[in-house]
């Protein structure tokens, strides 16, 4: 099933830490397939809100969180990806803080 649907994600990369760590976040998100640029200051990947397909990530109090629009296998592959490869850039285990990670 390819049905569009809604997703969320906050991952324990948080607003406090250092502008080193916020640059290898800015190189990754170049990286990171379907990448469209910045507008306005905020990343986006294979669109905007007004495609039907985009992923767009924001930094709150609740870590980096993401917001996107396109079907299920797609997202996971996505997320997966940019934990693992944030992992591997950040030198710390990437993932969501209610699994765990803080």
């Amino acid at each position: 099933m390819n049905r569009l649907t809604s997703h969320n994600c906050n991952l324990n990369i948080w607003d406090h830490l250092s502008d080193e760590v916020w640059e290898k976040v800015s190189d990754l998100y170049q990286s990171m397939p379907g990448w469209a640029g910045y507008k306005d200051g905020i990343p986006y990947w294979f669109g905007q809100e007004d495609d039907d397909v985009y992923i767009v990530a924001s930094v709150e109090p609740s870590g980096l969180s993401f917001y996107a629009q396109m079907n299920q296998s797609d997202w996971d592959i996505w997320m997966e990806t940019f934990k693992s490869e944030a992992t591997k850039v950040l030198g710390f285990d990437v993932g969501e803080p209610e699994d765990g990670f803080m």
